[in-house]
């Protein structure tokens, strides 16, 4: 599992780092990559291969849409960390981007990482045709604005010191984290013209995964610890967030994520020895410890 999390990671750093070599250079770009290659796992990119392996999808082309949606996913963490959002001072062990470059600078970045996601699925080396292009950018588009990231975050911090119903909680957790997990299942189907039943079948399933990493995530929150965590841990707690460790209690919300895998294992188990893959990755999730 880790030698494929680890090749995903190390081909979709290679090709950001050349797409970024080949730009303009300008005074956004170091805090840009600075946000963008802080050592992440990729596991959104391994989702997405995954599923395009399901669907004998290109490698290469596949490590390209992966890309976008991790420039998507650092400008979302970029912002989350400053200090009208969630004013976080370290990720994965490093000062956040905005204690290193200063507030306005990471708002910058993480707003040009963004665009510069659009950039990368419009590239003429992403061999397909450009009307599937037009729709990638379209539902990328859809996942990361008011209906996905940005949304969920912003219900996320509506949400502090509430009592907020389980069913609003998923409802956020799935637009905040979910929403780019479901862009990453259904790329792979746009990309080979599947039928508009398919895709929302997988778009759900992304959007349980989503769930699951969400739930992974509040669980190393809860009790994790900085070294492991390469974040501040507690805050959940602190800040009076709304999770479903919060509602459910530790116990019951791993019992939560085990059903969810569980769900999503007989969704993909008619696509065969194939579903593997994706099996292995939703188990190293919840068992991740950062």
């Amino acid at each position: 599992m880790n030698n494929k999390l680890n090749k995903i990671a190390k081909d979709t750093n290679f090709f950001l780092k050349k797409f970024i070599k080949k730009q303009k250079k300008t005074n956004l770009i170091i805090p840009m990559q600075y946000g963008l290659f802080s050592g992440g796992k990729k596991i959104r990119s391994k989702i997405l291969v995954d599923i395009g392996s399901l669907f004998d999808l290109d490698y290469h082309s596949l490590i390209i849409v992966g890309s976008a949606v991790e420039c998507i996913h650092a400008y979302s963490l970029i912002h989350d960390d400053l200090p009208c959002m969630d004013n976080d001072t370290i990720r994965r062990g490093k000062p956040s981007t905005h204690i290193k470059f200063g507030e306005s600078t990471a708002v910058l970045a993480g707003n040009s990482l963004l665009t510069m996601a659009f950039e990368i699925l419009s590239y003429k080396g992403l061999n397909i045709s450009e009307k599937i292009k037009i729709d990638l950018i379209n539902k990328i588009s859809e996942s990361s604005g008011h209906l996905g990231v940005a949304g969920g975050q912003y219900l996320d911090l509506s949400y502090e010191h509430k009592k907020v119903s389980k069913k609003k909680i998923v409802e956020m957790e799935i637009k905040k984290t979910g929403k780019l997990f479901s862009f990453c299942c259904v790329a792979p189907l746009i990309m080979k013209k599947r039928s508009k039943k398919e895709m929302i079948l997988f778009e759900n399933i992304g959007a349980n995964i989503g769930l699951l990493f969400q739930v992974a995530d509040d669980l190393i929150d809860h009790k994790g610890s900085l070294l492991n965590a390469g974040k501040k841990t507690g805050k959940d707690k602190k800040k009076g967030k709304a999770t479903l460790i919060s509602l459910l209690g530790q116990e019951n919300t791993i019992k939560y994520a085990n059903k969810l895998i569980s769900n999503i294992n007989n969704n993909i188990k008619k696509y065969g020895k194939k579903s593997e893959n994706l099996s292995k990755t939703l188990n190293y999730i919840l068992n991740r410890n950062k």
